[in-house]
């Protein structure tokens, strides 16, 4: 009788434990890896910078060959480009409060889709023979804007940061979270437009992010997500290899990832 009262108390037991076990999967004091794939939008990037001293090319009757360009002359155009890929990988720890601290490296590339609106001391010269920003004596046939459409070239970065984020109602299945990180990010732009190499140069600058997603507890250690970064840095500096100047590209972006977090 005493066993049987034993095991009657035991199953029960067990049953309640396991329950309170699963509700909880996210024990105290947890260390985690992870790793997402993500669909990356890159913003439009309004290129700003100033020239070198420099002499054009037969852009006439608008600008004749010949023409002094002085130093500090503004000059730019505007770029936009396609969706890309984002990766991205985190070694962190989480405290059974909801705070979680990771440190987080990541990877992007974009292909240029247009540039436009190419200017210089503030007139657009897009309806100019292309040979005034080349300094060649003879025309070629086809106009800045023509030359630049044809917009080859990409913007590509990898990233590391220090974030850290808070998971609302961990002990549920489903649990929404928000995140905010700050590090660098290495930028490297090519823009090299009908084959025209203009700009192939990188910069290392300071990083932002912010984010927000939903996680899901698959298993006691196994975590997946789905998560929104608005993630950006300051303005990249590149040299212009067409004629002598620097150039100002803003680096912003959206991700859309999906990805999976393992406990120890």
């Amino acid at each position: 009788m005493k066993a049987y009262n034993h095991q009657s108390f035991t199953i029960p037991a067990a049953l309640t434990a396991l329950l309170l076990i699963s509700a909880h999967p996210a024990a105290a004091n947890q260390w985690y890896v992870g790793g997402s794939v993500g669909y990356t939008m890159q913003s439009d990037s309004s290129n700003e910078g100033a020239t070198g001293d420099f002499t054009t090319g037969n852009g006439s009757p608008v600008v004749p060959t010949g023409t002094q360009i002085s130093a500090g002359t503004p000059y730019g155009w505007d770029t936009s480009f396609d969706g890309g890929l984002g990766l991205a990988a985190e070694v962190g720890w989480m405290h059974e409060s909801g705070l979680r601290l990771g440190l987080e490296f990541t990877y992007s590339g974009n292909d240029v889709d247009t540039h436009d609106n190419v200017n210089v001391a503030g007139t657009v010269i897009d309806g100019v023979d292309a040979a005034v920003l080349t300094g060649s004596p003879n025309q070629l046939g086809a106009t800045v804007g023509q030359v630049v459409a044809d917009a080859r070239g990409d913007i590509s970065s990898t990233g590391l940061f220090a974030n850290a984020y808070y998971d609302f109602n961990r002990s549920n299945a489903f649990y929404p979270y928000v995140g905010a990180g700050i590090g660098i990010m290495n930028v490297n732009v090519k823009f090299d437009p009908s084959g025209v190499d203009i700009i192939d140069d990188s910069e290392t600058k300071f990083a932002y992010q912010l984010k927000a997603g939903v996680g899901y507890h698959v298993t006691e250690q196994i975590d997946v997500f789905g998560e929104y970064a608005f993630r950006g840095s300051e303005d990249i500096n590149v040299q212009n290899d067409l004629f002598p100047g620097d150039l100002d590209v803003e680096n912003q972006q959206h991700v859309v990832s999906v990805g999976i977090r393992y406990t120890f």
